[in-house]
């Protein structure tokens, strides 16, 4: 039999907003860092971007790299392994450009 995953979440405490917020205010913000740069790009090595929350964008962040580091948001959250074998907690994504740019993606504890 395959094993299903769980993320060790429980979500029988949420019965009404009040506790549905409550475990909204414990989600930690999310960093999205340039790490690695290959051509020219309005972002530089190190510029660094907070999402408060999965669905709070932060301003300024390329619009074509926002919706790459989208998918990974909520795995970031959640806690999800990633596949980067140095650090199972980081996510590392290329933007759309095939020669562009390098970033990872962690959830900041708080």
């Amino acid at each position: 039999m395959k094993r299903k995953m769980d993320l060790n979440i429980d979500m029988s405490s949420i019965k009404n907003h009040q506790d549905y917020r409550e475990v909204w205010n414990d989600l930690c913000p999310i960093e999205i860092k340039m790490v690695e740069q290959y051509e020219e790009c309005k972002h530089k090595i190190g510029d660094t971007f907070i999402y408060e929350n999965p669905y709070t964008k932060p301003a300024g962040l390329c619009g074509a790299l926002m919706h790459v580091a989208e998918l990974y948001l909520w795995r970031a959250e959640l806690g999800f392994p990633s596949w980067n074998e140095d650090n199972r907690r980081v996510f590392r994504v290329h933007c759309p450009d095939a020669k562009g740019t390098v970033w990872e993606i962690r959830k900041v504890e708080k």
